[in-house]
């Protein structure tokens, strides 16, 4: 699986060098607001509140006739706090790797989805041990839409994983039995982008 995430880095990195099509890249950096999956514990479920978080990164642009591809490779920085669980909270770092499809609608506005693909760097939680994450790699989409100014670039979008992907916790002081966190991403993402 790993060996697959950076054959998709490599696709990535050609494709914006040799297209034929006129095509563009630049750097992006923003802010995204996240709130990761349920944490259950052997008697109950609960729910994340969302934290900000953050993203920088680098995008081609491809122009094709009447669609362009827009990849993107992006470290990103996520946060979810569990309040009624002694308040603790869920950091993880990720390289996303989303291929969006968009479409200009009018003038300077556009509309993208695709796949995001994305591979965990680390986790922490603050109130126990990540033992294990079942996939370290895992796919997602994204939806949103962009406006395009010159070369500055803004855009709104929301990404969601498409698969569960738990965590299993282990708490080092207290038994306090199975612990498991859903991982997947449920974000809104707002990015300012410069093109070159």
């Amino acid at each position: 699986m790993k060996k697959s995430f950076f054959i998709l880095i490599a696709i990535f990195i050609s494709s914006v060098g040799l297209a034929q099509t006129e095509s563009t890249w630049g750097v992006k950096a923003g802010l995204n607001y996240n709130s990761n999956g349920d944490l259950r514990t052997i008697d109950e479920e609960i729910s994340a509140d969302g934290r900000t978080g953050y993203h920088f990164g680098v995008f081609g642009k491809i122009d094709l006739p009447i669609i362009y591809l827009r990849p993107e490779l992006v470290y990103t920085s996520t946060k979810s706090k569990y309040d009624n669980y002694n308040g603790a909270s869920f950091d993880m770092q990720k390289l996303d790797l989303p291929v969006l499809v968009g479409i200009d609608i009018v003038g300077p506005l556009s509309v993208f989805a695709g796949p995001s693909f994305q591979y965990i760097i680390d986790e922490d939680f603050s109130n126990a041990r990540v033992e294990e994450i079942k996939n370290d790699i895992s796919v997602g989409f994204n939806i949103g839409a962009a406006v395009s100014l010159g070369r500055i670039g803004i855009d709104l979008r929301y990404e969601r994983g498409f698969s569960d992907n738990e965590a299993k916790l282990i708490h080092d002081e207290i038994n306090t039995g199975s612990l498991t966190l859903d991982t997947r991403p449920s974000q809104v993402i707002l990015s300012l982008s410069l093109g070159f």
